[in-house]
């Protein structure tokens, strides 16, 4: 887990150090704070539906406490949802860029991959459609918080839980999309580097529930996964 960590702070050193990365990066980051603003607002309604559906009712002393609780938990659970959603949204809408990240990030280190081919259209229903099978997976852990919500601190774990394997297949899409790999290759890199995988989205998640710093996950992570498939090739 601690190389996975590490490797996404070297992905956000390299990508702020390097300034021609750092072209690529400004040209998504309005589109990027589009759809953050837009998952934003759909993350906060969830907050108020949670927050209302799980509130306790009582007089006691204990039940501010109670209170208190459900309102983290609900502003954690939501938040969650909207980072997955913004992920799921912004890889896709930034498809194109992400791939001339990764071509230049394979390029500083000696690897050579032409650039994708198909147009901007093309790219982004190929990341829509390499989400699919990740989202199958997520929606399985919501079914289950879904049948526990009525259990907060439960559902909340089982929600994030989910969340962080799903932005372990989402963030690692551009980068096995380049050297194209299918479901089956990717789901046996995860099993082979399950706690690398693990690290890596767990730092992502956490960067994702700060506001500004969320905008530079996605691209962070490309840069931070460029090479990674040759080196577990390497091995």
């Amino acid at each position: 887990m601690i190389g996975g960590a590490a490797a996404f702070i070297a992905g956000v050193r390299l990508l702020f150090a390097t300034a021609e990365l750092r072209s690529v990066l400004w040209r998504m980051l309005g589109l990027l704070a589009l759809l953050m603003l837009a998952t934003s607002v759909g993350a906060f309604w969830l907050l108020d539906y949670m927050a209302g559906l799980w509130l306790p009712q009582g007089d006691a002393w204990y039940w501010q406490l109670l209170s208190a609780l459900v309102w983290v938990l609900a502003l954690l659970l939501s938040l969650i949802s909207g980072a997955v959603a913004y992920v799921a949204l912004g890889s896709a809408a930034v498809a194109p860029w992400l791939d001339t990240l990764a071509l230049r990030s394979e390029r500083m280190h000696g690897i050579n991959r032409g650039e994708s081919s198909g147009n901007w259209l093309a790219q982004t229903a190929t990341s829509l459609a390499n989400s699919v099978r990740p989202l199958f997976g997520l929606l399985a852990w919501g079914v289950l918080a879904l049948v526990l919500i009525w259990i907060p601190p439960l559902a909340t774990a089982i929600w994030t839980w989910g969340g962080i394997r799903f932005l372990a297949y989402e963030l690692m899409d551009t980068s096995a999309s380049r050297q194209g790999w299918d479901f089956s290759r990717r789901q046996l890199e995860q099993k082979q580097r399950r706690w690398f995988y693990l690290g890596f989205a767990g730092v992502a998640m956490l960067l994702l529930l700060v506001p500004v710093v969320n905008l530079f996950v996605i691209p962070a992570a490309v840069v931070a996964l460029s090479t990674e498939g040759e080196r577990t090739q390497a091995m």
